[in-house]
């Protein structure tokens, strides 16, 4: 027998993130005391009223097969959430419901991406991006956005960027890794670009929505003349602690979903019953926990945003959103702790986790090897912590 996975798969390089969550996970079964800021995942409980709704769903025995697209129900819900709180209007057949947004993603990759076909990617990028390009025998084509423009591509990158075989453009805001949030202005600037070049769709990842400190969320499916060519993507495991249930959605052009529904009912159909009944009250239930936590994770990033800037070498943006920090850390590469030599970003990770005992993600595999990724999604007291542990462990390098 030929042990040979398939070139598809080959093809494919492995969750930074979880690799280094993995690692973490066996230092702890060692002993060691790390904290983790390596994932992003919210620190708080799914709250009560969502559970509650689950729980009625297994006592009513919501044990069956849902619609591939998601329960009636919900998709109304999710309707309702747009036009209350976006102010955009879908019908139900223009939502589709899948087993998380990283499913929905990928779903819309794979059904408007043929082989050959660009799509840009901002970089700093979340790292499962390219990976799903690839898997639907796209290429990427990154984009730089440095520091120094708070990670937001411009007009000018995006129009350079553009060619005869570019099929669509993924924008993430609020943004992970680097928390950068576009304004409303900042999306126009590229909405007048992309009406420009009719062939290109737009794959709006706003998973982090409601994480967001700079008021209201804006969204490229709010301007009317680009709607019909825009993916919008969210879901429930950011804003409602709700990573394990798994629900993600799009709200799209009918023809885009009707292609999705296609592909997800072959291949993993409607996503979990129980979980669906939990979205639904999610998104219809009361929104006062969302800003509850949403106002944790701004006292956490101020926090982290100013015990960062303590650290000499360290260069540190203030995040708009999500709850990550993403420091510039190039002026560490070429130092060394004893016979450890630190080349790049990947290096300075694992030297945190080693050595400081915190883990956290180096900006390679997110396309910006200069920086690092830290997740702020736990307690005060262990961003303290691990603050003062990076503090110490980085004044080792001479």
């Amino acid at each position: 027998m030929e042990m040979q996975l398939s070139d598809r798969l080959n093809r494919l390089a492995p969750s930074a993130t979880l690799a280094m969550s993995q690692r973490s996970s066996e230092l702890k079964a060692q002993g060691v005391d790390v904290i983790n800021m390596s994932v992003g995942e919210p620190d708080f409980n799914t709250p009560d009223h969502i559970k509650q709704a689950a729980i009625r769903a297994v006592e009513e025995n919501y044990s069956r097969y849902s619609p591939v697209p998601g329960y009636p129900e919900l998709r109304k819900a999710i309707v309702e959430k747009l036009q209350r709180e976006n102010g955009l209007t879908y019908a139900p057949s223009q939502i589709l419901c899948s087993n998380g947004a990283k499913q929905s993603v990928c779903n819309t990759l794979m059904a408007l991406v043929n082989a050959g076909d660009e799509v840009i990617i901002p970089a700093p990028y979340w790292v499962s991006y390219p990976q799903m390009v690839l898997l639907a025998e796209g290429t990427p084509v990154f984009v730089e956005a440095t520091i120094e423009q708070d990670f937001k591509i411009t007009p000018q990158q995006l129009e350079a960027a553009i060619t005869p075989r570019t099929r669509a453009l993924i924008l993430c805001s609020p943004s992970n890794p680097t928390g950068s949030v576009y304004s409303r202005a900042e999306l126009e600037a590229l909405k007048d670009v992309l009406l420009r070049h009719e062939r290109v769709m737009i794959v709006a990842d706003e998973i982090y929505e409601h994480i967001n400190y700079v008021g209201e969320h804006a969204s490229m499916a709010q301007f009317p003349e680009i709607k019909d060519r825009v993916v919008l993507i969210n879901g429930v495991s950011k804003a409602y602690a709700m990573t394990g249930w798994r629900i993600g959605f799009i709200a799209a052009p009918e023809w885009v979903v009707k292609g999705c529904n296609k592909l997800q009912g072959q291949y993993t159909s409607g996503p979990c019953s129980v979980s669906q009944k939990a979205a639904e009250a999610a998104f219809a239930g009361p929104q006062e926990c969302v800003e509850e936590m949403r106002q944790a994770f701004e006292r956490r990033k101020n926090l982290i945003v100013r015990l960062a800037r303590e650290i000499p070498g360290l260069e540190v943006n203030d995040p708009q959103g999500a709850f990550y920090l993403f420091p510039k850390c190039s002026s560490f590469f070429g130092k060394r702790d004893g016979d450890r030599l630190i080349q790049n970003s990947t290096d300075l990770a694992m030297y945190l986790l080693e050595v400081g005992h915190v883990a956290t993600v180096g900006g390679d595999a997110f396309g910006s090897p200069e920086c690092f990724r830290m997740s702020y999604a736990t307690s005060d007291e262990n961003i303290v912590e691990a603050m003062r542990r990076i503090k110490e462990t980085l004044a080792r390098l001479k």
